[in-house]
């Protein structure tokens, strides 16, 4: 799972999604959490032992152009980020943030890669002040430590205490994919139970504990292009 929480609420939150497909297909899964996006993009290009990944669109496309991923299941609709700050710091216009502190997950999350494309004069730049994930930059907002952070628009409704500046153009929401190692049996059982989930209790409940609708059938060229997305970024 991408790294967007801290690792044991990561644990803790998809871990009905873990049991979900334990008991619908018959195989063990376990949720791997990490540190940091910088952590997690190393281990992806090392591409073992990561046999089912649920993140954003730019590393499903990296995975399906480059390490032989097959694209399963997404999320319903799109996503996208927004920059924040306190409810007394009013900021109308990103050029306001020039030379001030906002907090961004480490490159190359989805929210760093788009916060760099806001600032292109490299001499008009904001200070980038690494968070460990989304709810550590806006403790980092709420306590005064920056002006602001980009994180995940869903997000932003959890916390009362915070203004939005601007949101990022929508890419399609997160998706699941299936590893080369993944015998193609058990990459289409897991995409049966997800597709059918809404159908019955059990996963209609891991649905509620997961706060997903449900989940929608996609292809490969849905998440087309979105890896350029990391161009410029170490290693791609």
């Amino acid at each position: 799972m991408q790294p967007i929480l801290p690792p044991d609420q990561i644990e803790l939150s998809y871990q009905p999604f873990a049991e979900y497909l334990s008991k619908k297909t018959g195989h063990n899964f376990v949720i791997t959490p990490y540190r940091n996006f910088l952590t997690y993009w190393v281990r992806m290009q090392k591409g073992k032992d990561m046999h089912f990944i649920l993140d954003a669109a730019h590393f499903t496309d990296y995975r399906i152009q480059r390490k032989d991923y097959k694209v399963l299941v997404k999320l319903p609709d799109t996503v996208s980020f927004t920059v924040v700050t306190g409810e007394e710091n009013f900021v109308f216009e990103m050029d306001e943030l020039v030379s001030k502190k906002i907090a961004t997950m480490s490159s190359p999350s989805l929210g760093a890669v788009r916060l760099n494309e806001m600032f292109t004069n490299p001499v008009r730049l904001p200070f980038f002040i690494q968070a460990s994930n989304s709810v550590d930059a806006v403790n980092k907002v709420l306590d005064g430590s920056v002006d602001a952070a980009i994180i995940p628009s869903p997000l932003v409704g959890n916390f009362s205490a915070l203004n939005s500046v601007v949101s990022t153009e929508p890419v399609p929401h997160m998706a699941l994919s299936a590893s080369p190692e993944v015998p193609k049996a058990v990459a289409q059982a897991v995409k049966k139970a997800l597709l059918e989930a809404p159908n019955t209790p059990e996963g209609r409940k891991m649905l509620e504990d997961m706060k997903f609708s449900a989940f929608q059938d996609t292809n490969a060229s849905i998440y087309a292009g979105y890896a350029e997305l990391l161009d410029g970024v170490f290693g791609y």
